[in-house]
C-alpha cells in the first residue's frame, strides 16, 4: 500500500502519462527525504523532475531510472532550481489565437469516467454519431458537475417536499411509479404534439407546469439542460413543483480534475503553473490592455473617424494596447448574394481599415489585431462556428499588419493561465425567442444576470434545440465552456454590461455606433473589464 508521499509522486508522473516502477519511485522518495521536501512542496518540486525527464529523447513512458538519475544531477548541476523560474518572460511567447477549427476535439468516455481525445477525422457535414454524440457530450458532463458539486442537494430546489428527494433519477426509473416524487436532470424540448418535455439518455417525459409556482433565476430555453422536481402521474406526465439550472462548477475545480488535458491544443499547464502565471501578470504586466469592439460598422459615417480618434487617444497617451478585438458585423446591412457593387464596397471599407491602422506605426508594430466575423459578414458558412472573414476581402489587411488575426466564431484567446472566449452573436434576443419560462416581472439588470447564468451553467455558448441554431456536430465542442473560461466576452447588439458569475468575467461591449462610442478594456491583471465611450465631436 502506498503512503501519501508515494502517492503524490505518483499522481504528477500520472499527469504526463508517465508510470513508475519502485526502483524510480524509491529514487524519487529518497530525493524529498534527502531535501526535506515538506508534504505541501512535494508536488511543485517532482513536477519539475518530471517535466525535464519528459524533454530527454530517451524518455519514455515507463520511466528508466538511469534517464531519470541524469536529469536530476543537471538539476544539481544547475544551482538551486528555485531561483531559475524567476528569469524573465515576454508576454508574447504566452499569447496564443485559438481558431475553434484547431481546437482537439475532447469527448466524454462514460467507461472511463473522463475525456478521452478523438481520433477521428472531423468533417463539415459530421455524422449521425457525431450528433448524438455532441448532445450526450453536454449531458454527461453537466451530470458528472452536479453529482461532484458539493453544495448539490435536494433543498437547493426550492420544493414543498424535499425528504423523498435523494438522488437523480432517469425517466426509464418513472415507469410504474405513478404518485411518486422524482429529481430528473434532462434538455427540455417539445413532443409532436407541441407539449414541453424532459428528455435525458433513456426517455423523455411531457412535463405540467400547472402546479409551479414560478422557476428559479435563468433562462430556460428550448434545447436546454434542467433539474426538474416534480410527481409522476397516472397520465405518465410529470407535474412539475421545481425547476432549475444546474449548478456551475468553478474553473479552479475543474482544471484540478483535468488540468492535464490539453482542451485548446496550446499545451497544458498545471494549477501551480496557473498560480505562478497569475502572480507574475499582476506583479509585473500590469499595463497590459486587451481592447475590444462589437458592430465596427465600417461602411458608417462615423466609425472610420471615430477608429482615428481612438488611435490618435492611445498614441497621445501611451496607451498602446496589447490586443485590439474588432468583431463584426463589419458592415451595417446584409450583403445581396452576387450584388458585385456592394461586395467592392465592403473590401473597400477594408482596405480603408487597413490605411487607418498602418498610418499608426507604433501600434502596427506592437498590437495584435483580432477580426471576429458578425452576422452579416461573408464567410464559408452560416453554421457555428463560422469560419473567419473571406480571405479575398482582407488581402490588404494581412499585407500592411504584421500581427493580425482572422478568427473564427467563436474564437479564444491564451495569455499565460488565462482563457479567453470570444463570441459574437445576437444572443439575448435569441435566447428570449425560444423561451420555455421566465421569472416574471423580470427588470433589465436581470435578464443580463439571467443570460450569462443560464450560458455559464449550461457550458455551452448556443443551448439551444438544433433546429433552432444548427452547429456543426463535429465541432460542438468548440462551443463548449468547460472548464469555465477565465473571460467570456458576449458581444451582443443588447445593452453593454459586464459581470462576474462563479468566478468567470463575462462582459458585453456594447455597440461601436453613433456618436457615443462604446468598447470595453480588458486587464488581465485584474481579469476584469472597464467600460469605455469615445464622444465624437458634433463637426465630425
Amino acid at each position: 500500500m502506498s503512503n501519501p508521499r508515494q502517492r503524490s509522486i505518483i499522481k504528477v508522473f500520472r499527469k504526463f502519462s508517465n508510470s513508475l516502477g519502485p526502483d524510480s519511485l524509491h529514487f524519487l522518495e529518497g530525493i524529498l527525504d534527502e531535501h526535506d521536501i515538506s508534504d505541501d512542496d512535494i508536488e511543485s518540486s517532482i513536477e519539475l523532475l518530471a517535466k525535464e525527464y519528459n524533454k530527454e529523447d530517451e524518455a519514455t513512458m515507463k520511466v528508466k531510472l538511469d534517464v531519470l538519475q541524469r536529469v536530476y544531477e543537471s538539476l544539481q548541476d544547475r544551482g538551486d532550481h528555485t531561483q531559475v523560474e524567476r528569469e524573465i518572460v515576454d508576454p508574447e511567447s504566452h499569447l496564443f489565437f485559438i481558431d475553434a477549427y484547431e481546437m482537439p476535439r475532447w469527448v466524454w468516455s462514460q467507461e472511463r469516467g473522463t475525456f478521452e481525445r478523438s481520433s477521428e477525422k472531423l468533417s463539415i457535414p459530421g455524422t449521425a454519431e457525431s450528433r448524438v454524440t455532441s448532445m450526450r457530450d453536454r449531458l454527461n458532463i453537466i451530470k458528472q458537475c452536479v453529482l461532484r458539486n458539493e453544495h448539490f442537494a435536494p433543498s437547493t430546489l426550492p420544493s414543498r417536499d424535499r425528504e423523498r428527494l435523494v438522488t437523480l433519477k432517469s425517466t426509464k426509473q418513472l415507469l410504474g411509479r405513478a404518485g411518486e416524487r422524482f429529481l430528473l436532470l434532462g434538455m427540455l424540448a417539445h413532443n409532436k404534439e407541441g407539449k414541453v418535455c424532459l428528455e435525458d439518455s433513456d426517455g423523455r417525459v411531457e412535463l405540467d407546469f400547472s402546479k409551479l409556482d414560478e422557476p428559479s433565476e435563468g433562462f430556460y430555453t428550448d434545447g436546454c439542460f434542467v433539474l426538474v422536481e416534480g410527481e409522476y402521474t397516472e397520465e405518465a406526465t410529470l407535474d412539475v413543483i421545481a425547476i432549475g439550472t444546474p449548478p456551475c462548477e468553478p474553473r479552479e475545480v475543474a482544471r484540478s480534475i483535468y488540468g492535464h488535458i490539453d482542451f485548446l491544443g496550446k499545451g497544458a499547464t498545471s494549477l501551480l503553473e496557473d498560480k505562478q502565471h497569475a502572480i507574475r501578470i499582476q506583479e509585473e504586466m500590469s499595463d497590459i490592455h486587451f481592447f475590444c469592439l462589437s458592430d465596427v460598422w465600417l461602411d458608417h459615417v462615423q466609425t472610420l473617424p471615430g477608429l482615428q480618434k481612438l488611435f490618435d487617444n492611445c498614441v497621445e497617451n501611451e496607451f498602446v494596447p496589447k490586443v485590439i478585438v474588432l468583431c463584426g458585423s463589419f458592415t451595417s446591412k446584409s450583403i445581396a448574394h452576387g450584388n458585385a457593387r456592394d461586395i467592392q464596397r465592403y473590401q473597400d471599407n477594408f482596405d480603408s481599415l487597413a490605411d487607418l491602422i498602418a498610418s499608426y506605426p507604433s501600434m502596427t508594430r506592437s498590437t495584435h489585431f483580432v477580426f471576429v466575423p458578425g452576422p452579416l459578414d461573408i464567410t464559408v458558412n452560416s453554421v457555428l462556428p463560422y469560419r473567419p472573414i473571406l480571405s479575398t476581402f482582407v488581402t490588404k489587411l494581412k499585407a500592411r499588419l504584421p500581427k493580425v488575426h482572422f478568427a473564427s466564431n467563436p474564437c479564444r484567446i491564451k495569455f499565460f493561465n488565462q482563457e479567453i472566449v470570444i463570441f459574437r452573436e445576437d444572443l439575448m434576443s435569441k435566447m428570449l425567442r425560444h423561451i420555455v419560462g421566465v421569472k416574471p416581472d423580470v427588470k433589465s439588470e436581470d435578464m443580463k444576470r439571467y443570460l450569462v447564468q443560464t450560458i455559464l451553467d449550461q457550458g455551452h455558448l448556443c443551448p439551444l434545440s438544433s433546429h433552432i441554431q444548427t452547429t456543426l456536430s463535429d465541432f460542438d465542442h468548440t462551443l463548449r465552456l468547460y472548464p469555465l473560461p477565465t473571460t467570456l466576452i458576449l458581444a451582443d447588439k443588447y445593452d453593454r454590461y459586464a459581470l462576474t458569475y462563479t468566478g468567470c468575467h463575462v462582459f458585453n461591449p456594447g455597440s461601436f455606433v453613433g456618436r457615443n462610442l462604446s468598447w470595453s478594456a480588458y486587464k488581465p491583471a485584474e481579469a476584469n473589464s472597464e467600460e469605455c465611450t469615445l464622444d465624437l465631436d458634433t463637426e465630425d
